[in-house]
C-alpha cells in the first residue's frame, strides 16, 4: 500500500492526453479522409472491398482507449520511485549531445522493429492467440481505429518495448514523444484498409524491406504470415512473408475506377 501510494499518479491523465492525443489525431484524420469524406470515390482502391460495420469501429475504438490507459499506468510506473532512479532517462540533451540524440533515432526504430516482430510471432502460439491475441484479430478488415485495439495483456506487452528503452539506452523525454508520434502513425497507415505506397514500390530495393498497409492487412484477413512493423526485414530473413503478397500489392495498386 506505501508503494502504491508513493506512485505519482498525477502523471497517468498527462501521460493518456499525450498518447490519446497522437491516437486520435492520426486515427480521426486517416478515418476521415478514407471512410467518410473520399469513401464513395476511393472505394475501389479499398484493399478488402467491403467496409467494417459501425460495431466494428467502436469496438476498436472501446479497446484502444483501454490500450492508452494501460500505456499511461505504465510510463507512470517507469517515472515514479523507487523504479525512475534506475532507468537511462536523462533530461539534458548536452548530457550526451546531439549527435546521439539524433543517432538514438535509428537506434529506437531497429529496436522496435525486431522487438514487435518476436512478441507478434509469440502471440500467434494457439494459446496466447485464443485468449490474448484474438481481440486484436477480430478486426479482419482493420480500420485505423484498431492500431491500439489489443487485448489488456496484450497492451502491457507491446509497452514492453518503452522498458526496454528505458533501461538498455540513454533516453531523452522528447525522443519518446517524437517516436511514438512516428509509431502510431505507422501504425494507423498498417490498419488503414488503403495503400498509399505507389504502384511498384514493393519491388525496388528499398520498398522490398518496407512493410506496407497491404501486407498487414494480409495479416489481419488470413491470421498468418507478415509479422512485422516497420520493415519486412525480419519476415523474409525468417520466411514467414505471404508468397501471396506481392500479388495483392499489384492488385491494391493498380485497379481502376
Amino acid at each position: 500500500m506505501e508503494y502504491l501510494l508513493s506512485l505519482r499518479w498525477d502523471i497517468v491523465p498527462e501521460a493518456f492526453i499525450k498518447i490519446g492525443s497522437r491516437y486520435f489525431l492520426a486515427a480521426s484524420v486517416a478515418f476521415l479522409i478514407f471512410y467518410i469524406l473520399f469513401k464513395q470515390n476511393l472505394s475501389y482502391k479499398k484493399i478488402q472491398k467491403r467496409f467494417p460495420k459501425v460495431p466494428d469501429y467502436l469496438r476498436e475504438a472501446g479497446y484502444s482507449l483501454i490500450t492508452m490507459l494501460i500505456f499511461s499506468v505504465l510510463i507512470m510506473v517507469l517515472n515514479s520511485s523507487p523504479i525512475a532512479e534506475h532507468t537511462t532517462r536523462y533530461k539534458n540533451i548536452s548530457d550526451y549531445g546531439w549527435g546521439y540524440y539524433f543517432l538514438a533515432f535509428p537506434m529506437m526504430f531497429i529496436l522496435h522493429d525486431f522487438y514487435f516482430y518476436w512478441i507478434h510471432r509469440f502471440m500467434h502460439h494457439k494459446t496466447l492467440f485464443k485468449y490474448i491475441h484474438l481481440v486484436h484479430h477480430r478486426s479482419t478488415n482493420p480500420s485505423p481505429w484498431a492500431a491500439y485495439a489489443f487485448h489488456p495483456l496484450e497492451s502491457v506487452m507491446e509497452h514492453g518495448i518503452v522498458v526496454l528503452f528505458y533501461f538498455i539506452m540513454p533516453i531523452h523525454i522528447t525522443q519518446l514523444a517524437i517516436f511514438f508520434l512516428f509509431s502510431i502513425c505507422y501504425n494507423v497507415y498498417g490498419h488503414l484498409g488503403y495503400e498509399l505506397y505507389p504502384a511498384g514500390f514493393h519491388t525496388t530495393k528499398i520498398g522490398r524491406w518496407i512493410n506496407t498497409s497491404t501486407n498487414h492487412n494480409q495479416h489481419h484477413q488470413y491470421f498468418t504470415g507478415n509479422y512485422g512493423l516497420y520493415t519486412l526485414v525480419w519476415d523474409r530473413l525468417f520466411n514467414t512473408i505471404r508468397a501471396d503478397y506481392d500479388e495483392r500489392f499489384v492488385d491494391a495498386t493498380t485497379r481502376q475506377q
